[in-house]
């Protein structure tokens, strides 16, 4: 299932986020940065990446001014938008810090949009400039994944969530097999591993058990309003963390379904922009 489409909330082409950042507070954290920075570059020397744990708690926001402010083990931003300086930052404040990006439909409002070939654009995905794309046509898509990967890596995140890993359940306007997709996912992963990136898979829980031993852990959309919980089970049994984000149940009708099965569950907006945060735990 990709992100949920429609609801109550208008959603945001995307763009650049106007943020305002203190200079003096950056500079008293300049130490504090390239120590996180060093640290980053040794462990992907030695082909490590992070393990997250089974339970993680976890902020999710991928447009406005970011709100560094959240007591979580990890956040989760946008990879283009969010800066070095700002990984940097919330690794001073002792937060894991997972890269959003999109492999499996082109954004028009990506610097890299021009980089995709006509021939690998497909149908709308239900989000304003997002075209689903034909993974099938690895020699021309990967390029563009990998330097998106290595942008990740470069600005010192710690782990990756792609998304849209499941156009072949989707009206792509390609003839995408469950096989085929799994072979890209798992490409994914490898790259992100090979990086020194931890890699979550993102929804497509019919295909968890065939993924799990190459993602870290999982995060999925409305699993409760979807009744698609369970299947995440592969990860809870391998100790793996599984990361749920509802946007219209409230908490009394999902958290205590998602501490019993083992899923660590926050509610938010639809348009991710931190103007709801309602954490389970």
């Amino acid at each position: 299932m990709a992100r949920p489409r429609g609801g109550d909330e208008s959603v945001d082409a995307g763009g650049p986020r106007a943020r305002v950042r203190s200079s003096s507070a950056m500079r008293r954290l300049l130490p504090a940065l390239l120590a996180g920075v060093l640290a980053l570059a040794a462990a992907q020397a030695a082909g490590a990446y992070w393990q997250p744990p089974s339970r993680l708690t976890f902020y999710w926001q991928l447009q406005g001014r970011l709100d560094m402010g959240e007591p979580v083990q990890a956040y989760d931003v946008d990879g283009f938008e969010t800066s070095a300086s700002e990984v940097a930052a919330l690794h001073a404040l002792g937060r894991r810090v997972i890269c959003y990006v999109d492999v499996g439909t082109a954004e028009d409002f990506r610097p890299d949009y021009g980089e995709f070939p006509r021939s690998v654009l497909g149908r709308p995905n239900g989000w304003p400039g997002e075209r689903w794309i034909d993974i099938r046509q690895l020699s021309a898509i990967e390029p563009i994944m990998a330097a998106r990967l290595q942008m990740c890596a470069e600005k010192g995140f710690d782990g990756l969530e792609p998304d849209n890993i499941e156009a072949f359940s989707n009206r792509s306007g390609f003839p995408i097999t469950a096989q085929q997709q799994l072979a890209y996912n798992e490409w994914i992963a490898q790259q992100a591993h090979a990086l020194g990136l931890a890699v979550l898979q993102k929804n497509d829980g019919e295909q968890s058990a065939q993924q799990q031993p190459y993602f870290d852990g999982a995060l999925t959309e409305q699993c409760n309003q979807y009744a698609e919980c369970p299947l995440f089970e592969p990860y809870l049994e391998a100790g793996k963390p599984v990361l749920d984000a509802e946007y219209k149940l409230k908490l009394a009708r999902f958290c205590a379904a998602d501490e019993a099965l083992g899923l660590t569950g926050a509610r938010f907006n639809l348009k991710l922009n931190g103007r709801r945060f309602e954490p389970c735990w």
